[in-house]
């Protein structure tokens, strides 16, 4: 089959590689229709979160057609439509039981302290293949696939594998009240949805932060006040829009490849020490892969901007070796900090729901349609981050 493989940092390829096969009584094989390219995608490929071996099957987003099921699976049948849920999840353990799919204590053959497991990753969580590909292996079939109704199209589908679960989520965990007001950093697709969850669970305004006019300009159709942080300093400005006071909620949905600022009043040097610590760079490839240079930047923001008594909710995705979080100011402003990666199995039927009754149109976030063998070219495009490019569908 083909599929997109990992070789090194700056070098994937669409390759041909062996079909799975069903290895557990719990295992589905799925037929793979859409997939998509994720930022974290571009993390790997960047070299700011490392430990993919090579040969790695990239990407985690995905639905498809059940064709074969092992004997432990009693829920589904071949021919089934279902969503391919990110993170990989048993349905059985204390976590799972609780709705902390992400932390799946039997998931991750590493161990029960090892963490998310997850498709398309590092050997540390649980060097799965991933889901850019013709089919995949799913384990846990039985408590991870959710069937997908008729009246929910592919385009909306393929966004309920990971970024709008994952979106909902950051707006879940920033606890918003009634009447809040929320800041948003990074408008790429998780922070679109962000938005959208925002305003579901109550938020009276988002600001929206970010430095392309393109994603700004979603922001403004999902009815965000907007920012662009190299035209005008985020802090200040969020601090004018609400009195003087701050925001009482704050999303980063940008993580370790966030940028600084280029031009304006908030213009900052890059912080090579900072990416020289995280970043494996071999194998870069001139302007090609090349990680975000400002590291710390979404969540010092948004530290920054926050009321005091706030609540941040960290989405954005972070490399275990990144310790340079602002805990002095957050400590000294009372803030509470939640953070995690998304419990994609406990949120994805409550919003297959929203979809099915009309609440939301997810296919709206897609900007680019691209066949899975034009994928390569696919991802130079997003890695460059050109205007337009702000989500990627892979049809298989």
């Amino acid at each position: 089959m083909k599929a997109v493989v990992f070789h090194g940092v700056g070098d994937i390829r669409l390759d041909t590689v062996s079909d799975p096969e069903i290895s557990d009584s719990r295992d589905a094989i799925v037929r793979i229709t859409n997939s998509a390219i994720c930022g974290t995608d571009l993390h790997f490929v960047r070299g700011t979160m490392g430990g993919l071996k090579e040969g790695q099957i990239l990407g985690h987003e995905a639905i498809g057609i059940i064709e074969e099921i092992g004997k432990g699976v009693r829920n589904f049948k071949p021919g089934d439509r279902v969503v391919i849920p990110s993170t990989v999840s048993c349905g059985g353990c204390s976590y799972c039981r609780s709705g902390y799919t992400g932390q799946c204590d039997e998931a991750n053959p590493n161990g029960k302290r090892a963490g998310t497991a997850f498709y398309g990753g590092p050997e540390a969580a649980g060097g799965f293949d991933g889901l850019q590909a013709e089919y995949a292996r799913v384990p846990y079939a039985n408590t991870s696939l959710v069937r997908l109704p008729s009246s929910v199209t592919d385009d909306q589908a393929i966004m309920l594998s990971d970024i709008y679960p994952t979106g909902y989520f950051g707006a879940d965990m920033a606890e918003i009240s009634q009447g809040d007001t929320v800041a948003v950093f990074g408008c790429g697709p998780v922070g679109q949805f962000a938005i959208i969850s925002a305003y579901q669970l109550g938020a009276g305004r988002v600001i929206a932060v970010d430095g392309h006019e393109d994603r700004l300009e979603r922001a403004r159709f999902q009815g965000a006040e907007t920012i662009n942080f190299n035209k005008e300093d985020p802090v200040e400005a969020i601090v004018e829009l609400t009195n003087g006071i701050g925001v009482d909620r704050a999303i980063d949905a940008v993580g370790v490849d966030a940028e600084v600022p280029k031009s304006g009043p908030a213009k900052q040097e890059p912080q090579h020490d900072m990416v020289a610590q995280i970043v494996d760079e071999s194998g870069q490839d001139g302007k090609l892969w090349k990680p975000g240079d400002g590291p710390m930047m979404a969540t010092k923001w948004a530290v920054d901007a926050l009321a005091k008594a706030g609540t941040l909710s960290i989405i954005g995705v972070y490399p275990p070796n990144d310790n340079f979080f602002p805990i002095g100011q957050a400590m000294n402003k009372s803030l509470s900090v939640n953070m995690g990666n998304c419990n994609h199995r406990s949120y994805i039927p409550h919003l297959i729901e929203m979809v099915e009754r009309g609440n939301v149109d997810p296919a709206k976030i897609i900007t680019q349609e691209e066949e899975i063998v034009d994928a390569i070219t696919a991802y130079k495009q997003f890695d460059q981050r050109k205007s337009g490019w702000v989500k990627v569908e892979l049809e298989v």
